[in-house]
């Protein structure tokens, strides 16, 4: 089905025939529960529809989930090029279920005694209604009761629904809404009930209306519980069931009303209800933790009555009892606490609205923590010494401090930001003093190799990490005192994007960094509107004398595009240089304009400058205008099957390769490196465009007069100590090892530690990822690893390297250029190839040295790297021979030649 398009016309009745067999012996149950577009697929194959099979499947992969719902009594779908009512009822019409309520909590907060609630509810493609008229409800109903509290909801502009709809043909921008809950109508004839309400969105649809609940957010007060005392004992408890907003009001029976902390336990004081239910007197605390099987109850004595008609208790719990087992940095043990009463019953022990947390160091190098959470529940824990926030301030010029108590080692720790997508770490300076620390941190002038750069987009935690770990395993994390968690989020606008510093897991703070694109740019919506205007206004302008380079997809500003626009300079071609970057995170040489990718700067350079230079593909809506010149560089000589030739294997995509013909159409001229490459890259990518055996103009360094001199001054910026061996490891991503989609798992089978033991006196081993592998590099920082994944350019490492360590990667063809020594780290050869990928050639016996499965057999071989390079030096000379040439430093002359005679056509 999924690649029904490109099935050969032929085969189509046999699979029709399939399809009517299939739904024929398939339950009707089981074909409801198809989705709707599934449902309109299938039966379209079962009654050899192919046609509109085809629309369909087409439409679908341009707008994914996407159709439009019309009917009055009932709700039916409606898709481009089909006819309504050519479909059967039970394949047309929805059930309500599939017409859900997408929601979304944005704000929640108490104010002025009352609960505002912010946040955004729609139909999947049922727009929103332009304006504020609405006809949506909300409600609160009580759980396991028919009562039911109507509020007044606001209709709000919400363009945040939009982007995160990820729609491409509907937009739900006045989907937003406001209300506000005043806690007093949770009261039943004037009194406090325990109970749930839950909140309820109802929103008019063909055929009926749609009702959901609300669901949180992801951080901040939109994705934790929070408490306020709306009476003496009585909490309104905000919180989440299955992610759906509930607000509970909590009788409480007794709590913590304070804690004492001293080198050998916690004195705890509770408050109990004078007129307490019988049976409902305290009389222990219990502590357990939940993973283990330990369980205590300390005991707790009656004081009396105090003035406000509660009755205090007092128990102690000694820290000599609690085990710490397992408890080092990065994982703490948290203590559960329960109050059992006289009758055996159990209630978590929540705490009083005037309790402090706090901490207190103990002998051994721990500490003791009284924490609590979103729900006040009091949660003692044991754990290593743990930087606490106390104070979050931006300054004027942006720069952010944080600032808290930290009773741990200082001259021995450092702090590091830890990004959660990408699980990379950038450190940040920090200073201790007197059981404090400060530390500080600008994200819009982050160092990097060539300049400075504004903070990647995402989320990035603080963590306290030793100075002498290699990985992240026992990292520390930053928390925010309890009592400050109100002054979050705390936000600064930067030169191109906004910050923030906000929570989750309740107390651990984490700065944000944000999007690059406004708000009218981003999501698939506006892309998709920006590109209607691609094709038509901006197309329409005429071209401008300027070469757009992109380098993979913008993130950097390197590889062959820069050799061409080096080229350019060199010659002093009178054009403009503007490079598509992505997220702010490429340095641009002076002169060259950087555009965003998919802003409207980008789409504008994309449609009027005459020349276009990229090492991939652009996208797949492109189309070259007459008097527009594109040249295709690629990227690297295959080893491993590519595009077309994956036909046949698992990794075989036959939309793409379907496409591959228009999309050879954007191209005016691709360029290939060797007479090797030429017929490969014409066959996998179906080229129908001019093809140039150049060279690729990237390997032009290796010629370059100032390769000497360039190389000592790369050696100089990375501070690579003199006299130190360079290993350069960089090696490709595996297809099986991945996150989802296209983020990959960095397979590091190097031991690291190992290699240093051996060689970190005399060598250093730089690590450059392949551009699509999240995760941090072990060891690097510790002087023997170097994480050079983000400088701007290989070519400059390729200069520096004394070894090249690689495995099926196309680098081995770049640097086979400069006849130093390779070796291939192919551990897992048999499976890459025969599984993954496949070779265009047999490269066990045509590799230019050693293919070794083990880091000891790796490091071995550094060590003896004389006898590597001449046992296979002849293997090398007719490896150059096949896929080195040419090899005359001219590449980039060669390509600048025809993509100006082009131009000038």
């Amino acid at each position: 089905m999924k690649y029904f398009p490109e099935t050969p016309v032929e085969e189509r009745p046999a699979f029709h025939s399939a399809a009517k067999e299939f739904l024929a012996q398939a339950a009707p149950k089981l074909a409801r529960k198809f989705s709707p577009i599934a449902r309109v697929k299938w039966h379209l194959a079962a009654t050899g529809r192919g046609d509109e099979l085809v629309r369909l499947l087409e439409y679908e992969r341009a707008n994914p989930g996407a159709f439009a719902v019309r009917g009055l009594r009932r709700a039916r779908i409606e898709l481009p090029g089909i006819e309504s009512s050519s479909l059967p009822p039970a394949v047309r019409n929805f059930t309500r279920k599939e017409l859900p309520v997408r929601s979304k909590l944005l704000g929640l907060a108490w104010r002025n005694g009352r609960l505002d609630v912010r946040g955004y509810a729609y139909i999947p493609n049922i727009p929103s209604a332009t304006g504020k008229r609405s006809l949506r409800v909300a409600v609160l109903r009580r759980q396991g009761s028919k009562s039911a509290i109507p509020l007044r909801l606001r209709t709000v502009l919400e363009p945040r629904a939009t982007t995160e709809a990820k729609s491409a043909h509907h937009h739900y921008d006045w989907s937003g809404f406001e209300l506000s809950i005043d806690p007093a109508r949770l009261r039943t004839r004037g009194h406090w009930q325990p109970g749930t309400w839950r909140l309820g969105i109802g929103i008019p649809r063909p055929g009926g209306m749609s009702v959901g609940s609300v669901l949180k957010g992801n951080a901040g007060a939109t994705g934790h519980s929070s408490v306020r005392v709306v009476d003496d004992g009585v909490r309104v408890v905000t919180g989440f069931d299955r992610n759906r907003l509930k607000l509970t009001v909590d009788i409480v029976p007794a709590e913590v009303e304070s804690q004492e902390a001293d080198t050998d336990g916690m004195s705890v004081t509770l408050r109990s209800r004078a007129l307490a239910t019988a049976g409902k007197t305290p009389t222990a605390l219990r502590l357990d933790h939940e993973p283990t099987e330990y369980a205590a109850d300390f005991p707790l004595q009656e004081l009396g009555p105090g003035a406000d008609g509660w009755i205090r208790f007092t128990g102690r719990v000694p820290f000599a009892g609690l085990p710490v087992d397992g408890v080092v940095a990065g994982k703490a043990r948290t203590y559960r606490a329960f109050i059992v009463f006289a009758d055996g019953t159990t209630r978590r022990a929540t705490i009083g609205q005037g309790l402090r947390t706090g901490v207190r160091k103990l002998e051994g190098g721990l500490e003791f923590a009284v924490r609590t959470d979103g729900a006040g529940n009091f949660s003692p824990q044991m754990r290593v010494p743990q930087p606490l926030v106390d104070r979050a301030e931006w300054s004027d010029g942006g720069e952010l401090v944080l600032s808290g108590t930290y009773s741990g080692p200082a001259e021995t720790m450092k702090f590091v930001l830890r990004h959660s997508g990408r699980n990379e770490d950038k450190p940040f300076p920090v200073e201790f003093a007197d059981g404090r620390f400060t530390a500080r941190v600008t994200p819009d002038v982050m160092p990097a190799h060539e300049g400075t750069l504004s903070l990647r987009a995402g989320r990035w935690l603080p963590f306290l990490r030793a100075r002498d770990e290699w990985d992240h395993r026992h990292d520390v994390p930053v928390t925010i005192r309890p009592d400050l968690i109100g002054s979050l989020p705390l936000g600064h606008q930067g030169a191109h994007r906004a910050y923030t510093v906000e929570r989750f897991e309740y107390d651990r703070i984490f700065l944000e960094s944000g999007p690059v694109l406004d708000d009218a740019l981003r999501g698939a919506y506006r892309q998709a509107q920006m590109r209607r205007r691609f094709s038509t206004e901006l197309r329409e302008l005429p071209l401008r004398e300027a070469v757009l380079y992109n380098s993979f997809g913008g993130k950097q500003f390197s590889d062959s595009p820069r050799a061409v626009y080096e080229e350019l300079v060199r010659r002093g071609t009178e054009v403009e240089h503007i490079a598509m970057v992505h997220d702010q995170q490429v340095v641009l040489p002076p002169g060259v304009r950087g555009v965003e990718w998919a802003s409207e700067e980008w789409y504008e350079a994309l449609a009027r400058s005459r020349y276009i230079v990229t090492n991939g593909g652009i996208r797949e809506w492109f189309v070259r205008r007459e008097g527009q010149v594109v040249v295709q560089t690629w990227h690297g000589t295959p080893l491993k099957r590519i595009g077309a030739d994956l036909l046949g294997t698992p990794q075989a995509n036959l939309a793409y390769i379907g496409s591959l013909p228009q999309r050879s159409l954007q191209y005016s001229l691709f360029i290939t490196p060797n007479a090797f490459t030429t017929p490969i890259m014409t066959n996998a990518f179906r080229l129908q465009c001019e093809v140039l055996e150049a060279g690729y103009p990237r390997n032009d360094v290796f010629h370059a007069p100032d390769r000497v001199r360039r190389a000592a001054a790369v050696r100089e910026k990375l501070g690579i100590p003199a006299g130190k061996k360079v290993v350069l490891y960089a090696p490709t991503w595996r297809d099986d090892q991945r996150y989802g989609g296209r983020r990959f798992k960095l397979d590091n089978r190097i031991d690291v530690d190992a290699a240093r033991k051996r060689l970190g006196e005399d060598h250093v081993l730089l690590y450059r990822k392949h551009h699509k592998v999240l995760d941090s590099i072990p060891g690097a920082g510790q002087g023997f690893v170097w994480d050079v994944t983000y400088y701007p350019d290989i070519a400059d490492l390729y200069l520096i390297a004394d070894v090249l360590i690689t495995d099926y990667s196309s680098v081995l063809f770049d640097f086979a250029h400069s006849g130093r020594p390779m070796l291939f780290f192919t551990y897992d050869l048999e499976h890459y190839r025969d599984t993954l990928r496949g070779f265009y050639f047999d490269f066990t016996s045509r590799a230019p040295g050693p293919l070794l499965k083990t880091s000891d057999e790796l490091v071995d071989a550094i060590l003896n790297i004389d006898d590597v390079t001449e046992k296979y030096q002849e293997k090398y000379d007719r490896f150059k021979a096949d896929f080195c040439e040419p090899s005359d430093g001219r590449a980039s002359a060669r390509v600048v030649d025809r993509m100006l005679a082009l131009g000038n056509g």
